[in-house]
């Protein structure tokens, strides 16, 4: 399931609600990603998501399905937030369930890695003096993503 909204989401209920009634799941991974109030040794008082409706949702589909096709999942959420958000704020959730740990584990570091470097999100980081500035693309995260362009193996 995927899903971009502005509105926050209740973690342990989004946790509750995968893969429920399914039997098989033997492990479930989660990673939520906060609004920091520093970066790159600034202050950060907010940051502003923005995305192309549509299109972001298509990406997500896209990233959701190769996961799905490397690893055998019973269950996966992706929700990202869009909008002003202030540090300590949840912006992402990713979750998965599988049989095995294994499977689930890697699947939700994998989708996190995909989804920072290929999700059409872009980020504005404002300081508390008012001035803002595009967050860019940054080299740690493209190697985070790099490792996962072979296929899985078996």
């Amino acid at each position: 399931m995927i899903r971009v909204q502005e509105a926050d989401f209740d973690v342990g209920a989004e946790l509750a609600r995968l893969a429920t009634g399914d039997r098989s799941v033997g492990g479930m991974a989660c990673f939520v990603g906060l609004v920091r109030d520093i970066a790159e040794g600034a202050q950060i008082s907010a940051m502003t998501l923005e995305h192309y409706p549509g299109m972001t949702e298509r990406m997500l589909s896209e990233i959701e399905a190769e996961a799905r096709r490397r690893w055998p999942l019973a269950d996966c959420l992706i929700i990202h937030r869009y909008g002003r958000l202030e540090p300590g704020e949840r912006i992402v959730l990713v979750a998965t369930a599988s049989a095995h740990r294994s499977a689930a584990l890697e699947s939700c570091a994998f989708l996190i890695d995909w989804l920072k470097t290929k999700a059409p999100f872009w980020k504005l980081e404002e300081s508390p003096s008012g001035q803002a500035r595009w967050v860019e693309a940054r080299e740690s995260d493209d190697r985070a993503a790099d490792r996962w362009s072979g296929e899985k193996p078996e």
